[in-house]
């Protein structure tokens, strides 16, 4: 089965086809689509409603089946104003770049002491035809709790520059330097069970 998903982010791809590979699902992405892209507003307050939103302007669009997936990252350290929450890239108005991110998320940290415990809450929403939507903000979906520090690691993926100010709870060590193991992957098993129980018909 061919599967769009709804994100022209290639790290993000990545993740998804990797996920879901044993299950034979061929996952494409908007850049496959060689076409214009669609402008979507993200409009929703929670991961799980902006994930409704691609998923449905997409499908729309392009009449296949169709996954979209939205994030929030919450600290135990700020109060419920200060939250990222879905505004992860957006910062008073302005869509942050990498470098950005990782500059302004690093300060954030050494402002409380040089780090912060977080984890994102993932939602994903996946359209298989006008009769059959499905959609989850399971935890089974959110990484594990993780630290924020003020100081990156030396190693940076495109899409994911906050993983490189992630670190390990358990040992204090950055992600990228413990075996196969970093924020950005740590729900891969969440979303393969999200697809099992899709395509098992199990009560979601």
């Amino acid at each position: 089965m061919r599967i769009l998903y709804g994100t022209t982010n290639q790290a993000k791809l990545e993740v998804m086809r990797e996920a879901t590979k044993s299950l034979g699902i061929e996952v494409i992405g908007l850049s496959d689509l060689n076409c214009e892209l669609l402008v979507v507003n993200e409009n929703g307050k929670t991961p799980l409603e902006n994930a409704k939103i691609k998923a449905e302007a997409y499908y729309q669009a392009f009449h296949m089946p169709v996954c979209s997936c939205d994030s929030g990252l919450y600290f135990d350290e700020l109060e419920e104003d200060k939250q990222p929450g879905i505004y992860v890239r957006r910062v008073n108005g302005k869509e942050l770049t990498d470098d950005e991110m990782v500059l302004y998320y690093g300060t954030l940290a050494e402002e409380h002491g040089g780090c912060l415990t977080g984890r994102y809450r993932n939602a994903i929403y996946f359209i298989l035809d006008e009769t059959h939507v499905y959609s989850s903000m399971d935890m089974s979906l959110a990484t594990e709790a993780f630290l924020l520090v003020s100081k990156p690691h030396s190693k940076r993926v495109a899409g994911f520059p906050l993983d490189s100010l992630s670190k390990d709870i358990k040992s204090g060590m950055y992600y990228y330097d413990l075996e196969e193991k970093e924020v950005s992957t740590s729900v891969e098993d969440g979303i393969r069970e999200f697809f099992v129980k899709v395509f098992t018909g199990e009560r979601m």
